[in-house]
Protein backbone atom coordinates (compact mmCIF):
# COMPACT_ATOMS: atom_id res chain seq x y z
CA UNK A 1 0.00 0.00 0.00
CA UNK A 2 3.38 2.33 0.15
CA UNK A 3 2.82 3.21 -3.29
CA UNK A 4 -0.94 4.44 -3.09
CA UNK A 5 0.84 6.81 -0.25
CA UNK A 6 3.27 7.98 -3.05
CA UNK A 7 1.12 8.05 -5.80
CA UNK A 8 -1.76 10.72 -3.05
CA UNK A 9 1.79 12.34 -1.93
CA UNK A 10 2.41 13.35 -5.43
CA UNK A 11 1.98 16.81 -6.87
CA UNK A 12 -1.32 17.10 -7.98
CA UNK A 13 -2.05 13.32 -7.19
CA UNK A 14 -4.45 14.46 -4.64
CA UNK A 15 -6.72 16.80 -7.54
CA UNK A 16 -6.43 13.94 -10.10
CA UNK A 17 -7.99 10.97 -7.77
CA UNK A 18 -10.32 12.92 -5.95
CA UNK A 19 -11.53 15.88 -7.90
CA UNK A 20 -11.30 13.53 -10.93
CA UNK A 21 -14.38 10.86 -9.17
CA UNK A 22 -16.46 14.88 -9.05
CA UNK A 23 -15.45 15.94 -12.45
CA UNK A 24 -16.63 12.26 -13.82
CA UNK A 25 -19.81 11.78 -12.01
CA UNK A 26 -22.03 13.03 -14.97
CA UNK A 27 -20.63 9.57 -16.92
CA UNK A 28 -22.61 7.91 -14.06
CA UNK A 29 -25.33 10.43 -13.66
CA UNK A 30 -26.09 11.92 -16.98
CA UNK A 31 -27.20 9.01 -19.30
CA UNK A 32 -30.01 7.90 -16.36
CA UNK A 33 -31.03 11.63 -15.54
CA UNK A 34 -31.51 12.26 -19.55
CA UNK A 35 -33.02 8.86 -19.44
CA UNK A 36 -35.90 9.59 -16.62
CA UNK A 37 -36.38 13.33 -17.92
CA UNK A 38 -37.22 12.44 -21.62
CA UNK A 39 -39.77 9.76 -20.43
CA UNK A 40 -41.19 11.60 -17.97
CA UNK A 41 -41.55 14.64 -20.64
CA UNK A 42 -42.63 12.55 -23.74
CA UNK A 43 -44.23 9.49 -22.05
CA UNK A 44 -41.87 7.05 -24.36
CA UNK A 45 -38.86 4.93 -23.60
CA UNK A 46 -38.56 4.48 -27.34
CA UNK A 47 -38.04 8.44 -26.92
CA UNK A 48 -36.29 8.10 -24.14
CA UNK A 49 -33.62 5.64 -25.51
CA UNK A 50 -33.33 7.48 -28.66
CA UNK A 51 -32.08 10.67 -26.49
CA UNK A 52 -29.45 8.53 -24.50
CA UNK A 53 -28.25 6.88 -28.00
CA UNK A 54 -27.88 10.54 -29.54
CA UNK A 55 -25.63 11.44 -25.99
CA UNK A 56 -23.23 8.62 -26.57
CA UNK A 57 -23.46 8.24 -30.61
CA UNK A 58 -22.04 11.81 -30.18
CA UNK A 59 -19.89 11.96 -27.61
CA UNK A 60 -17.96 9.08 -29.30
CA UNK A 61 -17.62 10.52 -32.67
CA UNK A 62 -16.39 13.89 -31.74
CA UNK A 63 -14.22 12.29 -28.66
CA UNK A 64 -10.96 11.62 -30.94
CA UNK A 65 -11.18 15.47 -32.67
CA UNK A 66 -11.15 16.61 -28.80
CA UNK A 67 -8.22 14.25 -28.01
CA UNK A 68 -6.13 15.32 -31.14
CA UNK A 69 -7.25 19.05 -30.26
CA UNK A 70 -5.83 18.50 -26.65
CA UNK A 71 -2.67 17.32 -28.23
CA UNK A 72 -1.63 20.55 -29.82
CA UNK A 73 -3.08 23.02 -27.50
CA UNK A 74 -2.42 21.22 -24.38
CA UNK A 75 -5.64 20.02 -22.62
CA UNK A 76 -6.37 23.20 -20.50
CA UNK A 77 -7.85 25.34 -23.07
CA UNK A 78 -10.17 22.23 -24.19
CA UNK A 79 -11.47 21.40 -21.06
CA UNK A 80 -12.14 25.01 -19.76
CA UNK A 81 -14.19 25.28 -23.02
CA UNK A 82 -15.92 21.79 -22.57
CA UNK A 83 -16.87 22.94 -18.68
CA UNK A 84 -18.74 25.86 -19.92
CA UNK A 85 -20.10 24.27 -23.08
CA UNK A 86 -21.39 20.87 -22.09
CA UNK A 87 -23.44 22.39 -18.42
CA UNK A 88 -24.76 24.91 -20.99
CA UNK A 89 -26.26 22.17 -23.03
CA UNK A 90 -27.45 20.27 -19.88
CA UNK A 91 -29.23 23.23 -18.89
CA UNK A 92 -30.91 23.45 -22.38
CA UNK A 93 -32.07 19.78 -22.19
CA UNK A 94 -33.87 20.99 -18.68
CA UNK A 95 -35.64 24.26 -20.13
CA UNK A 96 -36.92 22.29 -23.15
CA UNK A 97 -36.60 18.07 -22.84
CA UNK A 98 -39.42 18.12 -26.07
CA UNK A 99 -36.90 19.37 -28.12
CA UNK A 100 -34.07 16.87 -27.21
CA UNK A 101 -32.86 15.34 -30.57
CA UNK A 102 -30.32 18.63 -31.14
CA UNK A 103 -29.88 19.32 -27.80
CA UNK A 104 -28.78 15.49 -26.57
CA UNK A 105 -26.37 15.23 -28.74
CA UNK A 106 -25.03 18.90 -28.50
CA UNK A 107 -24.76 17.56 -24.54
CA UNK A 108 -22.91 14.55 -25.58
CA UNK A 109 -20.38 16.11 -28.44
CA UNK A 110 -19.42 18.55 -26.07
CA UNK A 111 -18.34 15.87 -22.45
CA UNK A 112 -14.81 17.24 -21.64
CA UNK A 113 -12.16 14.75 -22.62
CA UNK A 114 -11.51 14.23 -18.62
CA UNK A 115 -10.67 10.64 -18.70
CA UNK A 116 -8.20 10.86 -21.76
CA UNK A 117 -6.62 14.51 -19.83
CA UNK A 118 -5.91 12.36 -16.26
CA UNK A 119 -4.83 9.27 -17.53
CA UNK A 120 -2.30 11.01 -19.91
CA UNK A 121 -1.66 13.37 -17.21
CA UNK A 122 -1.09 10.30 -14.72
CA UNK A 123 1.66 9.19 -17.58
CA UNK A 124 3.12 12.75 -17.80
CA UNK A 125 4.11 12.38 -13.95
CA UNK A 126 5.55 9.12 -13.75
CA UNK A 127 7.36 9.58 -17.04
CA UNK A 128 11.30 8.68 -17.09
CA UNK A 129 13.31 11.17 -15.60
CA UNK A 130 10.60 12.38 -12.63
CA UNK A 131 11.82 9.95 -10.87
CA UNK A 132 8.27 8.85 -10.33
CA UNK A 133 8.59 6.09 -13.02
CA UNK A 134 7.98 3.21 -10.82
CA UNK A 135 4.83 4.27 -9.52
CA UNK A 136 3.02 4.41 -13.13
CA UNK A 137 1.68 1.44 -12.43
CA UNK A 138 0.15 1.73 -9.04
CA UNK A 139 -0.94 5.42 -10.06
CA UNK A 140 -3.35 3.79 -13.02
CA UNK A 141 -4.52 1.32 -10.83
CA UNK A 142 -5.73 3.72 -8.59
CA UNK A 143 -7.42 5.73 -11.27
CA UNK A 144 -9.36 2.87 -13.05
CA UNK A 145 -10.05 1.69 -9.92
CA UNK A 146 -11.37 5.03 -8.32
CA UNK A 147 -12.97 5.44 -11.74
CA UNK A 148 -15.37 2.66 -11.11
CA UNK A 149 -16.88 4.45 -8.19
CA UNK A 150 -18.09 6.45 -10.57
CA UNK A 151 -21.10 3.95 -12.19
CA UNK A 152 -21.99 3.15 -8.54
CA UNK A 153 -22.25 6.87 -6.90
CA UNK A 154 -23.59 8.34 -10.20
CA UNK A 155 -26.80 6.00 -10.22
CA UNK A 156 -27.28 6.21 -6.53
CA UNK A 157 -27.32 10.20 -6.92
CA UNK A 158 -29.64 10.60 -9.56
CA UNK A 159 -32.14 8.10 -7.53
CA UNK A 160 -31.60 9.85 -4.52
CA UNK A 161 -32.27 13.49 -6.41
CA UNK A 162 -35.17 12.03 -8.23
CA UNK A 163 -36.84 10.62 -5.00
CA UNK A 164 -36.19 13.81 -3.13
CA UNK A 165 -37.63 16.57 -5.65
CA UNK A 166 -39.66 14.25 -8.42
CA UNK A 167 -37.83 16.00 -10.97
CA UNK A 168 -35.07 14.15 -12.96
CA UNK A 169 -34.30 17.34 -14.02
CA UNK A 170 -32.78 18.53 -10.99
CA UNK A 171 -30.38 15.40 -11.33
CA UNK A 172 -29.09 16.56 -14.70
CA UNK A 173 -28.83 20.47 -13.00
CA UNK A 174 -26.51 18.59 -10.11
CA UNK A 175 -24.50 16.28 -13.25
CA UNK A 176 -23.79 19.66 -14.87
CA UNK A 177 -22.57 21.84 -11.65
CA UNK A 178 -20.14 18.60 -10.92
CA UNK A 179 -18.79 18.68 -14.20
CA UNK A 180 -18.07 22.25 -14.41
CA UNK A 181 -16.62 22.54 -11.26
CA UNK A 182 -14.46 19.33 -11.42
CA UNK A 183 -13.60 20.17 -14.77
CA UNK A 184 -12.64 23.82 -13.74
CA UNK A 185 -10.79 22.09 -10.92
CA UNK A 186 -8.89 20.00 -13.12
CA UNK A 187 -8.11 21.84 -15.90
CA UNK A 188 -6.21 24.12 -13.50
CA UNK A 189 -3.24 21.72 -12.23
CA UNK A 190 0.17 22.44 -13.32
CA UNK A 191 0.41 18.93 -15.48
CA UNK A 192 -2.61 19.65 -17.80
CA UNK A 193 -0.96 24.13 -18.05
CA UNK A 194 2.40 23.18 -18.33
CA UNK A 195 2.36 20.96 -21.82
CA UNK A 196 4.37 18.67 -23.29
CA UNK A 197 8.12 20.08 -25.10
CA UNK A 198 6.55 17.99 -28.28
CA UNK A 199 3.92 18.97 -29.82
CA UNK A 200 1.07 16.66 -31.79
CA UNK A 201 1.50 17.14 -35.66
CA UNK A 202 -0.82 14.21 -35.77
CA UNK A 203 -2.79 14.16 -39.60
CA UNK A 204 -5.32 11.39 -41.05
CA UNK A 205 -5.14 8.41 -39.21
CA UNK A 206 -3.07 9.59 -36.23
CA UNK A 207 -2.30 6.68 -33.38
CA UNK A 208 -4.33 4.37 -35.18
CA UNK A 209 -0.80 4.13 -37.07
CA UNK A 210 1.16 3.18 -34.17
CA UNK A 211 1.82 -0.35 -34.32
CA UNK A 212 0.05 -2.65 -31.86
CA UNK A 213 -2.53 0.03 -31.01
CA UNK A 214 -5.58 -1.03 -33.80
CA UNK A 215 -5.06 -4.56 -32.70
CA UNK A 216 -5.34 -3.87 -28.66
CA UNK A 217 -8.43 -1.46 -30.19
CA UNK A 218 -10.53 -4.50 -31.51
CA UNK A 219 -9.66 -5.71 -27.51
CA UNK A 220 -11.13 -2.67 -26.29
CA UNK A 221 -14.25 -3.00 -28.10
CA UNK A 222 -14.85 -6.58 -26.91
CA UNK A 223 -14.55 -5.05 -23.69
CA UNK A 224 -17.13 -2.63 -24.76
CA UNK A 225 -19.41 -5.32 -25.96
CA UNK A 226 -19.34 -7.62 -23.22
CA UNK A 227 -19.84 -4.23 -20.11
CA UNK A 228 -22.60 -3.23 -22.29
CA UNK A 229 -23.94 -6.61 -22.91
CA UNK A 230 -24.31 -6.66 -19.19
CA UNK A 231 -26.01 -3.62 -19.12
CA UNK A 232 -28.79 -5.14 -20.60
CA UNK A 233 -28.89 -8.86 -19.49
CA UNK A 234 -28.18 -8.29 -15.86
CA UNK A 235 -31.30 -6.14 -15.46
CA UNK A 236 -33.15 -8.93 -17.36
CA UNK A 237 -32.00 -12.03 -15.05
CA UNK A 238 -33.24 -9.55 -11.86
CA UNK A 239 -36.88 -9.07 -14.17
CA UNK A 240 -37.04 -12.85 -14.66
CA UNK A 241 -36.33 -13.51 -10.63
CA UNK A 242 -39.19 -11.15 -9.98
CA UNK A 243 -36.31 -8.38 -8.25
CA UNK A 244 -37.25 -5.89 -10.79
CA UNK A 245 -35.06 -2.68 -11.85
CA UNK A 246 -34.03 -2.25 -8.10
CA UNK A 247 -32.70 -5.26 -7.84
CA UNK A 248 -30.97 -5.14 -11.26
CA UNK A 249 -29.45 -1.93 -10.39
CA UNK A 250 -28.14 -3.37 -7.01
CA UNK A 251 -26.59 -6.20 -8.47
CA UNK A 252 -24.38 -3.57 -11.21
CA UNK A 253 -23.76 -1.85 -8.39
CA UNK A 254 -21.86 -4.60 -6.26
CA UNK A 255 -19.85 -5.90 -10.12
CA UNK A 256 -18.59 -2.52 -9.81
CA UNK A 257 -17.79 -2.64 -6.33
CA UNK A 258 -15.63 -5.85 -6.60
CA UNK A 259 -13.85 -4.49 -10.11
CA UNK A 260 -12.54 -1.67 -7.40
CA UNK A 261 -11.57 -4.34 -5.18
CA UNK A 262 -9.71 -6.04 -7.45
CA UNK A 263 -8.10 -2.73 -9.27
CA UNK A 264 -6.53 -1.87 -5.47
CA UNK A 265 -5.33 -5.40 -5.17
CA UNK A 266 -3.98 -5.48 -8.80
CA UNK A 267 -2.07 -2.01 -8.05
CA UNK A 268 0.16 -3.69 -5.19
CA UNK A 269 1.54 -6.20 -7.70
CA UNK A 270 4.55 -5.90 -9.87
CA UNK A 271 3.82 -8.93 -11.93
CA UNK A 272 7.02 -10.27 -14.17
CA UNK A 273 4.99 -11.42 -17.17
CA UNK A 274 5.16 -9.16 -19.93
CA UNK A 275 2.35 -6.86 -20.80
CA UNK A 276 0.72 -8.01 -23.45
CA UNK A 277 0.50 -11.38 -21.51
CA UNK A 278 -0.76 -10.28 -19.11
CA UNK A 279 -3.61 -8.43 -20.43
CA UNK A 280 -4.46 -11.54 -22.50
CA UNK A 281 -4.70 -13.72 -19.03
CA UNK A 282 -7.00 -11.23 -17.77
CA UNK A 283 -9.06 -10.98 -20.55
CA UNK A 284 -9.69 -14.41 -20.54
CA UNK A 285 -10.00 -14.29 -16.98
CA UNK A 286 -13.06 -11.75 -17.12
CA UNK A 287 -14.11 -14.22 -20.14
CA UNK A 288 -14.63 -17.13 -17.66
CA UNK A 289 -16.31 -14.99 -15.53
CA UNK A 290 -19.13 -14.14 -17.72
CA UNK A 291 -19.48 -17.72 -18.69
CA UNK A 292 -20.00 -18.79 -15.39
CA UNK A 293 -22.97 -16.49 -14.54
CA UNK A 294 -24.95 -18.55 -17.27
CA UNK A 295 -24.99 -21.40 -14.60
CA UNK A 296 -25.97 -19.04 -11.69
CA UNK A 297 -29.44 -20.24 -9.75
CA UNK A 298 -30.37 -17.19 -8.19
CA UNK A 299 -30.07 -13.36 -7.89
CA UNK A 300 -27.89 -13.81 -4.46
CA UNK A 301 -25.68 -16.61 -6.23
CA UNK A 302 -25.28 -14.54 -9.26
CA UNK A 303 -24.42 -11.31 -6.64
CA UNK A 304 -21.44 -13.33 -5.45
CA UNK A 305 -20.24 -14.20 -9.03
CA UNK A 306 -20.39 -10.51 -9.85
CA UNK A 307 -18.33 -9.45 -6.90
CA UNK A 308 -15.61 -11.93 -8.16
CA UNK A 309 -15.74 -11.98 -11.72
CA UNK A 310 -15.51 -7.97 -11.41
CA UNK A 311 -12.61 -8.45 -9.23
CA UNK A 312 -11.18 -9.02 -12.96
CA UNK A 313 -12.40 -6.33 -14.52
CA UNK A 314 -10.15 -3.09 -13.22
CA UNK A 315 -6.88 -5.01 -13.49
CA UNK A 316 -7.92 -5.83 -17.16
CA UNK A 317 -8.35 -2.31 -17.75
CA UNK A 318 -4.95 -0.82 -15.95
CA UNK A 319 -3.00 -3.41 -18.15
CA UNK A 320 -5.37 -1.82 -20.99
CA UNK A 321 -4.25 1.70 -19.81
CA UNK A 322 -0.78 1.37 -19.67
CA UNK A 323 -0.39 -0.46 -23.09
CA UNK A 324 -2.26 2.69 -24.27
CA UNK A 325 0.78 5.33 -23.40
CA UNK A 326 3.48 2.12 -24.16
CA UNK A 327 2.18 2.04 -27.52
CA UNK A 328 0.88 5.43 -28.44
CA UNK A 329 3.47 8.00 -29.55
CA UNK A 330 3.89 10.53 -26.74
CA UNK A 331 2.73 13.42 -28.28
CA UNK A 332 -0.63 11.65 -29.48
CA UNK A 333 -2.00 10.54 -26.34
CA UNK A 334 -4.97 12.50 -25.75
CA UNK A 335 -6.26 11.05 -28.82
CA UNK A 336 -5.04 7.96 -28.38
CA UNK A 337 -6.88 7.46 -25.03
CA UNK A 338 -10.05 9.20 -26.42
CA UNK A 339 -9.88 6.58 -29.50
CA UNK A 340 -10.24 3.82 -26.40
CA UNK A 341 -13.17 5.92 -25.29
CA UNK A 342 -15.29 5.73 -28.71
CA UNK A 343 -14.65 2.11 -29.73
CA UNK A 344 -15.63 1.33 -26.01
CA UNK A 345 -18.72 3.67 -26.20
CA UNK A 346 -19.49 1.92 -29.79
CA UNK A 347 -18.91 -1.57 -28.78
CA UNK A 348 -21.15 -1.16 -25.63
CA UNK A 349 -24.17 -0.05 -27.78
CA UNK A 350 -23.40 -3.28 -30.50
CA UNK A 351 -23.45 -5.65 -27.09
CA UNK A 352 -26.16 -4.03 -25.82
CA UNK A 353 -28.28 -4.03 -28.82
CA UNK A 354 -27.04 -7.78 -29.48
CA UNK A 355 -27.66 -8.92 -25.77
CA UNK A 356 -31.00 -7.57 -26.03
CA UNK A 357 -32.02 -9.56 -29.16
CA UNK A 358 -30.63 -12.94 -27.72
CA UNK A 359 -32.30 -12.21 -24.17
CA UNK A 360 -35.96 -11.49 -25.95
CA UNK A 361 -35.87 -15.01 -27.39
CA UNK A 362 -37.17 -17.97 -25.51
CA UNK A 363 -34.85 -19.52 -23.41
CA UNK A 364 -31.80 -16.77 -24.71
CA UNK A 365 -30.74 -15.49 -21.09
CA UNK A 366 -28.14 -17.60 -20.65
CA UNK A 367 -26.95 -17.36 -24.50
CA UNK A 368 -26.59 -13.87 -23.58
CA UNK A 369 -24.00 -14.22 -20.94
CA UNK A 370 -22.09 -16.89 -22.97
CA UNK A 371 -22.17 -14.52 -26.04
CA UNK A 372 -20.23 -12.14 -24.06
CA UNK A 373 -17.89 -14.32 -22.69
CA UNK A 374 -17.01 -15.53 -26.47
CA UNK A 375 -16.63 -12.12 -27.85
CA UNK A 376 -13.78 -11.34 -24.42
CA UNK A 377 -12.28 -15.20 -25.28
CA UNK A 378 -11.40 -13.79 -28.93
CA UNK A 379 -9.92 -10.65 -27.88
CA UNK A 380 -7.50 -12.66 -25.04
CA UNK A 381 -6.63 -14.81 -27.90
CA UNK A 382 -5.43 -11.47 -30.03
CA UNK A 383 -3.48 -10.30 -27.13
CA UNK A 384 -1.81 -13.84 -26.75
CA UNK A 385 -0.06 -14.23 -30.11
CA UNK A 386 3.28 -14.00 -28.71
CA UNK A 387 3.96 -12.49 -32.46
CA UNK A 388 1.25 -10.67 -32.52
CA UNK A 389 1.44 -6.98 -33.14
CA UNK A 390 0.98 -6.18 -29.65
CA UNK A 391 3.73 -7.34 -28.53
CA UNK A 392 6.16 -6.41 -31.11
CA UNK A 393 5.38 -3.12 -30.22
CA UNK A 394 5.33 -4.14 -26.20
CA UNK A 395 8.95 -5.22 -26.60
CA UNK A 396 9.90 -2.23 -28.65
CA UNK A 397 8.51 0.47 -26.09
CA UNK A 398 10.15 -2.07 -23.56
CA UNK A 399 13.73 -1.58 -25.06
CA UNK A 400 13.18 2.31 -25.62
CA UNK A 401 12.40 2.35 -21.97
CA UNK A 402 15.06 0.39 -20.65
CA UNK A 403 17.43 2.23 -23.29
CA UNK A 404 15.63 5.82 -20.60
CA UNK A 405 16.32 4.47 -17.55
CA UNK A 406 20.11 3.20 -18.81
CA UNK A 407 20.81 6.52 -19.79
CA UNK A 408 19.30 8.51 -17.00
CA UNK A 409 21.01 6.41 -14.44
CA UNK A 410 24.48 7.54 -16.88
Amino acid sequence: MRQYVDVWRMPGGRTLLAVGILARLGIGMTPLALLLLVQQTTGRYSSAGLAVGLYALAGAAVSPIAGRLADRMGPAPILLLTAVLHPLALIALVVDSRDFLVTAALAGATYPPLTAAIRRGWTDMTEVGGGNHHLRGAALAAETSLFELVFVLGPMLVSALVVVTHRPATALVGAAAATFVGTAWIARLPVMRQWHAVKSSAKGLGPLRSRGFPALLICVVALGMAFGAAGVIVPAYANQHGGGDGLGGMLLGVWGVGSAIGGIWFGTRRPAMPLPRQFAWLLGAVAVSFLVLTVMPSPLWLGMALVLGGATIAPALTVENTLVGRLAPTAMLNEAYTWMVTVSVGGSAAGGAVAGAIVDQPGGLPWSFVFAGSVLVIAALVAAVPRGSIARADRRAEDRLRAAIAAEAA
